[in-house]
């Protein structure tokens, strides 16, 4: 089963998500389209699509896929994953899928699209106790920042359900990333939480499990997932 991966967002997002899907979805190989990947110890180039999310990402998965298409290899699936940043889920869906559907010989294609509400950091704080709580920058005052975090509205029982989109409809209120980011400061860590290092590292430590408990569009990715590519794990005789 191969899948044709677009992913949404900034590299700390794409650099975590890669190894996640590799690890917890074996029965599938992964093979990354959006954002192009940059050389080894090279810094994402202008056009590498890095940031770019919602309208943006659309338009580069429309781009992308026609170049794809013209090669002659054909995927198995296009997943898209992006944040949700507080947006209604149906009408974002709706925007990936009228890109790709748009895309000769892509619209036939099997196609899914997930979200990350309101940000990917949501799966670290729904389960702290793997993520955050024993990272070695963060565990003598992880209990702080958690208290912290939850008097500024963070629940950790519905993390997705942080924030609400801007007045102006493009983004949430609030940034849950940024949020972490003041709690480790505001508590004196040894080590300001680094969006670009410590959320990659933090998404391959997640129990999936945990995290479909208390986040559903995680959960509605995860088990989808799941059940498609276990269906296509070689079998031991």
């Amino acid at each position: 089963m191969v899948v044709w991966f677009f992913a949404g967002g900034g590299e700390s997002e794409v650099e975590g998500l890669v190894p996640f899907l590799e690890v917890n979805f074996p029965g599938c190989n992964f093979e990354r389209k959006t954002p192009i990947k940059s050389k080894p110890g090279s810094k994402p180039g202008r056009g590498s699509g890095y940031g770019l999310t919602g309208r943006g990402l659309a338009k580069q998965i429309k781009e992308r896929l026609k170049s794809c298409m013209t090669q002659g290899q054909l995927g198995d699936l296009i997943l898209v994953i992006d944040d949700l940043d507080c947006h209604d889920s149906d009408k974002k869906e709706g925007m990936f899928v009228a890109a790709i559907s748009s895309v000769a010989g892509a619209d036939e294609i099997p196609r899914y699209v997930g979200f990350a509400s309101p940000e990917i950091e949501a799966w670290i704080i729904a389960d702290w106790d793997n993520t955050l709580a024993r990272h070695p920058d963060f565990h003598e005052r992880q209990a702080g920042m958690r208290d912290w975090l939850s008097e500024n509205g963070i629940g950790f029982d519905e993390p997705e359900s942080f924030s609400q989109l801007n007045k102006y409809g493009t983004s949430c209120d609030s940034k849950l990333s940024d949020l972490i980011i003041e709690s480790s400061q505001e508590k004196g860590c040894k080590q300001r939480y680094r969006k670009g290092m410590h959320t990659p590292e933090l998404i391959k430590k997640i129990n999936p499990d945990t995290v479909s408990s208390k986040c559903p569009h995680f959960k509605k990715l995860y088990n989808y997932l799941r059940d498609l590519c276990d269906q296509r794990e070689p079998q031991i005789n």
